[in-house]
C-alpha cells in the first residue's frame, strides 16, 4: 500500500455485487508499492439498480481505473462513453479506464487466458483443437481469444443449448477461419482435441459433480479449469492423476489483471509481486474456510 495518501493519490477498484471476496485488492496494492506509485485499489461494492449512478459518479469523482465483475460485465456498457472493438465482440467488460474525461471499456479476461497459457502451460493455441464447457462470459471472452489466435477448432457445450448457439454464431460470424463446432452432449472421447477447458462454477463446491469421466482423457490432453478457488479442482486432481498437463484459473486471474493494470499506468507491470500478492490472498482464504 502507499506509505502516504494525499490529495495526489490515484484511485483504483474493482465493482461488482458481491465484491467483499475479490483478491484484486491485494494484486493491485502489490504493484502499486512496488512500482512506487501512490494510488490505492478498493473493493466497491454496488448494488445493480445502482450501477448507472455509480459509473456517472466514478466519472465525476476522476477515478482513474476500475475493474468490473459479476454482475456488471454485460450491464456497464450502455454507460460508458467508448468501448474497445475486441470487448464490444464479446460483449462483455471487465476493465475501465477513465482517459480525457471518457470511460473507455476493455475486456483483459480472454487476452489474460491466453497468456496464462502460453507462460504457464507452455501451449500455443494455433492450430489447436479446444472443448469448452459453458457458454457464459467467461467462456465467451476464452471462445473469441481462442480463435483471434489461430485455434483450429473450438467447441462449446452448454447445459442451456440457446446460450451455446448464440455464441457459436456469433463466433462464426466474426472467425470465418475457425471451425466453430457446438456439442449437443457431453463428449464420449476427447480424442480430437488438444486442450479441454471448464469454463464453469461447476467445481467451486466440494460436493459438484464432476462434469467430465476422466476416461474420455488422452495422454496428450492439455486440461484447464478457470476456477481458481480452490485452487485445485475434482477435474484438475484427476487429469494431474493421469500425468496430463493441468492449469487452474489463477493465471487468467493474474495476466488479466495485469493488463488492466498495464492500461492504466502505462507501466510494464511486476507479474512476480502480483503473483505473489494473489498466492498469499487466496492461501490465507482457504485456510480461514477450515
Amino acid at each position: 500500500m502507499v506509505s502516504k495518501i494525499d490529495a495526489h493519490t490515484q484511485l483504483y477498484g474493482v465493482i461488482g455485487y458481491p465484491v467483499r471476496h475479490s483478491f484484486s485488492p491485494a494484486m493491485h496494492h502489490a504493484a502499486f508499492h512496488k512500482a512506487k506509485l501512490n494510488a490505492v485499489y478498493l473493493a466497491l461494492e454496488v448494488h445493480p439498480e445502482n450501477l448507472k449512478d455509480a459509473l456517472a459518479g466514478i466519472k465525476a469523482l476522476g477515478i482513474s481505473g476500475l475493474n468490473v465483475t459479476v454482475p456488471h460485465k454485460e450491464a456497464c456498457i450502455p454507460f460508458l462513453d467508448d468501448v474497445y472493438p475486441t470487448a464490444k465482440l464479446i460483449g462483455a467488460v471487465n476493465t475501465i479506464h477513465l482517459k480525457d474525461g471518457k470511460l473507455i471499456g476493455y475486456n483483459t479476461d480472454g487476452r489474460g487466458f491466453i497468456r496464462a497459457l502460453k507462460e504457464i502451460l507452455k501451449v500455443n493455441p494455433k492450430g489447436k483443437r479446444f472443448f469448452i464447457l459453458g457458454a457464459g462470459g467467461a467462456s465467451r471472452a476464452v471462445g473469441f481469444n481462442l480463435a483471434k489466435e489461430g485455434a483450429k477448432v473450438v467447441t462449446f457445450y452448454d447445459i442451456v443449448r440457446s446460450k451455446a448457439e448464440n455464441l457459436v454464431i456469433d463466433l462464426r460470424l466474426n472467425f470465418p477461419n475457425c471451425s466453430i463446432q457446438l456439442a449437443s452432449t457431453l463428449p464420449r472421447h476427447l480424442k480430437d482435441f488438444d486442450c479441454l477447458i471448464n469454463a464453469t462454477p461447476v467445481g467451486m463446491k466440494k460436493n459438484d459433480p464432476l462434469l467430465i469421466d476422466p476416461k474420455v482423457f488422452h495422454p496428450k490432453l492439455a486440461v484447464c479449469d478457470l476456477i481458481y478457488n480452490p485452487s485445485r479442482t475434482k477435474l484438475l486432481k484427476l487429469a494431474k492423476a493421469k500425468r496430463l498437463k493441468t492449469m487452474n484459473g489463477l493465471g487468467m486471474l493474474l495476466y488479466q489483471g495485469v493488463i488492466a493494470w498495464e492500461l492504466w499506468t502505462g507501466k510494464k507491470a511486476p507479474v512476480s509481486v502480483m503473483k505473489r500478492a494473489l498466492e498469499k490472498a487466496i492461501f490465507y482464504s482457504q485456510k480461514l474456510k477450515v
